[in-house]
């Protein structure tokens, strides 16, 4: 009898290997198209994107879940251990052990090595050097920063919180509903003092800003200093990327998207139904109802260069962009190139972005389907 409990013990440790290391299998048993390769073989409840050379990927299911990382050959860095795992910023990850009620975050280095122990409520990805915490529940917790020996170097005292850019974060002070928004520095001292309804991350200089409701307020953008410098007139507006922002004329269900520059002056009159955020230098848009409207591909002189047939698009990443040919239910993604040329045709369930030359994919439905990383057929990585 011993015999067997060893004999049972060693196969499930078999088996269980053999599932956690199956992103080094052979991908043949996979069946796609020659226009991709399968890389890593599609078998986690879900995955985000590569970063630094690391994707975190999640067994289990909606219900019981954990999360681990790879790296781009599908070797498992760390095995699925933790309750949520970020992505690498600037060398480490945040990793949570805990539920939702009494976790904890922490943060890994890429060697798996425990650099900062558990022991925030929550945290955000590292950017020039400090990183997002809470000090408390999503309620009555407090929100600060901290660096990366994990010291607090902005004591937790905001509301609600951005994380830094171009060396401001955007932090609320008081409730959703009457609370207000500015801008601090990495010292914690505010910069810009709480007086807005809403903002965005500062971008090229200037964010966006709302003041008002939601419903009734109206968006514009300041620079550094807190001063207006492209007025109160948008019904929304997003950060600046390359020079352009773009902006929402009319309520977020009949409103129309547009594209203005750094004067304010109209670039792309509002005429799509769907954002049109620019990505190299391409912009997708949609002309038509959430049913029956189609996405194409804009240029920054808003001359239509892809046309307007796609049933949903994304941006472009790394020279192609994700297109879907039928509806969320049974249509199909797959991916086109600058001149709307199809390079991967549709054959997943559900995509994202590629990035360092891998995109994550899905084959079958949310509920049951899993997720693996798909190469461009013939692309170096």
């Amino acid at each position: 009898m011993k015999s067997r409990g060893i004999l049972a013990i060693t196969l499930i440790s078999i088996c269980l290997l053999s599932f956690l290391f199956g992103c080094n299998r052979e991908p043949s048993e996979i069946s796609v198209d020659n226009t991709c390769q399968i890389v890593i073989n599609p078998q986690f409840f879900a995955v985000e994107e590569f970063k630094e050379g690391f994707a975190a990927i999640k067994i289990g299911d909606s219900l019981s879940s954990k999360q681990g990382i790879v790296d781009l050959q599908g070797k498992m860095l760390i095995a699925p251990k933790f309750d949520d795992v970020h992505e690498f910023s600037e060398g480490l990850a945040a990793v949570k052990i805990g539920d939702e009620t009494d976790g904890k975050y922490g943060f890994i280095d890429k060697s798996g090595k425990m650099v900062i122990k558990p022991q925030f409520f929550f945290v955000g990805d590292f950017f020039q050097g400090l990183a997002l915490m809470r000090d408390g529940d999503a309620f009555t917790g407090k929100y600060g920063f901290i660096d990366k020996r994990g010291k607090v170097i902005v004591t937790p005292k905001f509301d609600a919180e951005n994380g830094f850019k171009e060396g401001l974060a955007a932090m609320r002070v008081g409730d959703a509903i009457s609370g207000k928004w500015g801008f601090i520095d990495n010292k914690g001292v505010y910069v810009i003092n709480p007086q807005f309804d809403l903002v965005g991350d500062f971008s090229e200089g200037l964010a966006p800003m709302r003041t008002g409701s939601e419903k009734s307020g109206k968006w514009g953008f300041i620079d550094k200093q807190g001063k207006v410098v492209i007025s109160l007139q948008f019904d929304y507006a997003e950060p600046f990327k390359n020079g352009l922002a773009v902006i929402r004329i009319g309520d977020k269900n009949s409103g129309k998207w547009g594209v203005i520059d750094k004067q304010g002056k109209m670039f792309i009159n509002p005429q799509f139904d769907d954002k049109c955020q620019f990505s190299e230098d391409l912009a997708c848009v949609k002309i038509g109802n959430g049913v029956t409207g189609k996405y194409g591909f804009i240029d920054k002189q808003g001359k239509v260069v892809i046309s307007q047939k796609f049933d949903s698009a994304g941006d472009f990443s790394e020279g192609l962009a994700a297109i879907r040919i039928g509806d969320a239910t049974t249509g199909k993604w797959g991916f086109i190139d600058k001149k709307g040329k199809m390079i991967i045709t549709p054959q997943f369930d559900s995509v994202g972005k590629f990035s360092q030359g891998l995109a994550p994919v899905r084959i079958g439905n949310a509920t049951t389907g899993k997720w693996g990383f798909i190469s461009r057929q013939g692309h170096d990585r």
